[in-house]
Order: C-alpha cells, then sequence, then structure tokens
C-alpha cells in the first residue's frame, strides 16, 4: 500500500488535525468530482445491453473485494448467468487492454486478475479504463449478461446499476478523508448516493450491512497442484509471509489452526515477490495466501524453498445473496435474449 494510505489509518490526534485542511480540500474535490459526473460534463459511460456490477470501498487499501468477486461469480454460475469480469489490474506494467488468461505473465494481468481468472474460469479482462475492457469483454463474450467490476467504486466513469461497498474490522478508521483518515469518499454520505448493499468481510462489524464468513481451507496447495490438509502440516517447520493488505490477518488465521510459525515476514499488498523474499526460510516450508503464490510460484530457478499456498473460504451470508439476486432480477428481464441466463 502506500505509504500515505497506510499513514491515514494510523493519523489521530495532533497529526490528524494537521492533515485536517488537506481532507477538507479533498472532500470537495471529491463532490465537484461527482457533480460534473452528474451533471454530464465529465463523460459517463453506460453500457445498456448488460448489468454492471461494481465491488469497491470507500477506504484505502484492501478490504476484501478480490475474494467477494470470486464469490459472486461463483453464485451468478450457479445461477446459470453469464458474468464475466473487468479490473484496472493494479500494478500492472502496461495500461493496454488484454484478456487475461491462464498463461498472462502476471505483470501483464495483475496478481487480483490473475486468481480471479484462474479460481473462478471466468472471462476476466483488464485496462486502464475500466469502459474499455467492458466493450472488449463483451466483444469477446457477446452472451454476458453481468459485468462484475472489481474496485471502481469511485471510477464514476464507467455507469452502473448495483454498487456494493466492501468494509473489514477497521471500518471508516477516524471517519476523516485522506490523508487526514483512510476514507476516499465521506461515509455514510456515499451510502445515500447510489450504494445498493454493504457487505462486512471482517468478525466485528462496525456498522450495519451484511456480514460473511472467513476462514482458511482445510487444504494447502503445492505449485504441482497436489493438496495436503493443513493438520499434516503440524509436524513441519514452518514459515510464512504474505504480501497483501493484513498480512498479520493471514498469520493469525494459521495460527489458529494449531499450526506453529517459526518466522513470518510482512510485506506491501500487491508485493513484486523475489527469491529474495525467500532468503532466511532455509529449512522451512513456507505457506502463503492464494493471491501471493500467483506470483511467488511462478518464481524462476531452484529457490530451494518449499512453498504451499493456504486458500481462503469465503461466504456472504445467505440474505446477503437473496439482497442482491432481488436486485439483479427486474435488470435481468430486460436483457435482449441472446444473454445467458435464469430470471428465477
Amino acid at each position: 500500500m502506500n505509504p500515505l494510505l497506510q499513514n491515514a489509518w494510523r493519523c489521530s490526534g495532533g497529526l490528524a488535525r494537521l492533515l485536517w485542511p488537506v481532507a477538507q480540500f479533498h472532500g470537495l474535490l471529491v463532490c465537484v468530482r461527482r457533480a460534473l459526473y452528474r451533471r454530464g460534463l465529465l463523460r459517463s459511460e453506460r453500457f445498456g445491453n448488460v448489468v454492471v456490477l461494481v465491488v469497491g470501498n470507500v477506504v484505502a487499501g484492501g478490504a476484501g473485494k478480490t475474494p467477494l468477486v470470486m464469490a459472486l461469480l461463483r453464485h451468478l454460475q450457479a445461477c446459470g448467468i453469464t458474468a464475466g469480469v473487468v479490473s484496472r489490474g493494479y500494478g500492472r506494467q502496461d495500461d493496454g487492454c488484454l484478456e487475461v488468461r491462464p498463461d498472462t505473465p502476471v505483470n501483464e494481468s495483475g496478481d487480483e486478475p490473475a486468481l480471479i481468472q484462474r479460481v473462478t474460469v471466468a472471462p476476466v479482462f483488464v485496462a486502464r479504463k475500466r469502459a474499455d475492457a467492458v466493450r472488449a469483454l463483451l466483444a469477446a463474450y457477446p452472451a454476458t449478461a453481468v459485468v462484475v467490476c472489481d474496485d471502481g467504486l469511485q471510477h464514476y466513469a464507467l455507469q452502473r446499476d448495483i454498487e456494493i461497498a466492501v468494509f473489514d474490522d477497521r471500518g471508516i478508521g477516524n471517519g476523516w478523508l485522506l490523508p487526514a483518515g483512510p476514507l476516499r469518499e465521506p461515509w455514510p454520505e456515499r451510502l445515500r448516493q447510489g450504494v445498493n448493499l454493504v457487505l462486512h468481510t471482517g468478525q466485528q462489524p462496525a456498522f450495519e450491512g451484511f456480514t460473511s464468513r472467513r476462514q482458511l481451507a482445510d487444504e494447502a496447495v503445492a505449485p504441482d497442484g497436489h493438496h495436503i490438509a493443513l493438520a499434516e502440516l503440524r509436524h513441519l517447520r514452518l514459515g510464512a509471509l504474505a504480501g497483501i493488505a493484513s498480512p498479520e490477518a493471514f498469520f493469525s488465521m494459521l495460527r489458529a489452526r494449531g499450526l506453529v510459525l517459526e518466522k513470518t515476514l510482512a510485506l506491501p499488498d500487491h508485493h513484486d515477490f523475489s527469491a529474495a523474499d525467500l532468503g532466511g526460510f532455509d529449512g522451512l516450508t513456507v505457506l502463503c495466501t492464494e493471491k501471493d503464490a500467483i506470483k511467488l510460484f511462478a518464481l524462476p530457478g531452484d529457490h530451494g524453498v518449499p512453498l504451499l499456498a493456504v486458500p481462503l473460504d469465503f461466504s456472504p451470508e445467505p440474505a446477503f445473496f437473496t439482497a442482491m439476486d432481488a436486485l439483479l432480477a427486474p435488470l435481468l428481464s430486460k436483457l435482449p435474449s441472446r444473454h445467458g441466463h435464469q430470471t428465477t
């Protein structure tokens, strides 16, 4: 995460008050920008032949958007609804528009789009401008009924039909806008300006909204694809590393499963891993997140450190999907019949 955004979570007392004028100016810019899009002075593109569903947050840093995107895709697929994903692809080396395939280098796709594609096998397109990604997705897969936008709650250049805001246990922090606090937009004001559903991905929701369950899977996955039960790892010497928004949460979940970690390494979200990051783990089997495995498993050469990815089992409460289906049904009923969906 950007150091400025990291500081936003920590700001309190004198530092927050010092940054308050900057946060006030930021809030003014946010309101002006929204007004310009709303009045059509800034171009905003609408795709009338597909439902656009945006998953995002109003706080800086990760809050569980990608696990929710994958859960949404699995739900839509189970309902017989043809869905695809668009993303900007944070950390990509190129801004061009491309389809993420199993063999796409992660530096071209971004780690989260690569993970979404591999886990769900749904069409995933990345582009600097999300509207370009939507156009490419629909051109390649014209039967798509729902486009899920991974992040982009503040990307008003793409109009949307449904907005889902995601929060973790940090809630809205001190409630102030960047850089005095963690908020990209005012909350709860943003709730009244288009957000349809609020989902909490942590264990202690700070305010009203749907809840979810998250726990580690019962099995870890090796680079060659074979699975091993977490219980069988208890006799091994273990280490763990993570380049996600909250590495310590991952380490705590491993320990809660009875695993003893001799060494841990917390790295910034979307970290570009190299063999040097595995230095100091000699003699240990190293556990990582499924997202980090996208990069770690692709490291060249023989680094000599056994790696295992531990997937996350994430599931919103059933009432969340009931509410989402109620929003989707009338939108899907208006789509051309060429789209693959059921309106049950």
